[in-house]
């Protein structure tokens, strides 16, 4: 009989607790999912019985109100796709210049400019919804997209920024250097160099800003109303004092899901790349 080296007994020991931690982790997130899958698929009565059903005939009369009955959901999934697809391009336009100035310029109270902006961060969004909700009522811009668009921004921004500064901050600067050598602009040298070698970093941090854009709850229930209504809000219409519909609230959960699914599958690739290459690139600096 062989005997097993003890250096691949450890690595298949290391790997198979790799495996089952992994398992764990993937189970954690989609029994959530496969739960909310499995009530959708229930009437209202069956999702309240007790003990729980297992073996029950599926319907897809829950889809079908959230997206055309009485609460249909649909026009603010397009209120949704507005309000995130207007941040999110706001968003990398302003944060992509200033990480640029954060990591290339030497500017005065640069640090402390920069530090305020990680503060706002550590703001509870709680504390924020009054103050906000005084702002825009005096301007006018309660209810209104720009209003809505100005809040999302004042927490996707600094996020932006600081995720932006570490990818801009790994770029050699001899590469800048040389087209500065080469006669070319600031502006030019930003467009035709280091934009291109953060493409990575630009790709997720659309991806996460459109994703919290999206799922926002807090101030779009205080800060929307009847014109424009995020679907975190509509679905909000399946709870009430007297019952919360449970099936039809799965249901139109499962469907504002579906353009992240999307959004996550097709954008994979770039995701990890530009985690990847932010990974490596930052162990490497000093």
């Amino acid at each position: 009989m062989t005997a097993i080296n003890p250096h691949k007994a450890a690595r298949l020991r290391r790997n198979v607790l790799l495996y089952v931690a992994a398992a764990l982790l993937l189970l954690i997130w989609v029994v959530p999912i496969l739960w909310a899958v499995i009530v959708s698929l229930k009437s209202e009565s069956e999702v309240l019985a007790y003990p729980p059903q297992l073996i029950f005939q599926p319907t897809m009369a829950n889809y079908r109100d959230a997206v055309s009955g009485g609460f249909s959901i649909l026009p603010s999934f397009f209120t949704s796709f507005i309000l995130s697809t207007a941040t999110t391009i706001l968003t990398v336009l302003l944060a992509v210049p200033a990480a640029y100035a954060f990591a290339r310029l030497s500017l005065p109270g640069k640090r402390a400019l920069g530090f305020y902006t990680l503060v706002t961060q550590m703001i509870p969004p709680v504390g924020l919804v009054i103050p906000y909700f005084l702002i825009l009522n005096k301007i006018g811009w309660l209810d209104t997209y720009q209003g809505l668009v100005t809040v999302f921004l004042t927490f996707s921004l600094p996020f932006a920024i600081w995720l932006m500064v570490s990818y801009m901050e790994d770029i050699p600067k001899e590469m800048e250097e040389a087209a500065f050598l080469d006669k070319a602009s600031r502006l030019q040298t930003l467009w035709h160099v280091i934009l291109p070698q953060v493409r990575g970093g630009i790709a997720v941090t659309v991806i996460f800003v459109f994703l919290n854009a999206w799922n926002e709850f807090l101030f779009s229930v205080q800060l929307s109303g009847n014109h424009v209504r995020p679907v975190t809000v509509a679905m909000y219409n399946f709870v009430s004092v007297e019952q919360t519909l449970w099936a039809k609230l799965a249901a139109a959960a499962l469907i504002a899901m579906l353009p992240m699914i999307v959004i996550g599958i097709a954008a994979q690739k770039q995701i990890v790349k530009g985690l990847t290459v932010g990974a490596v690139k930052g162990g490497g600096r000093r």
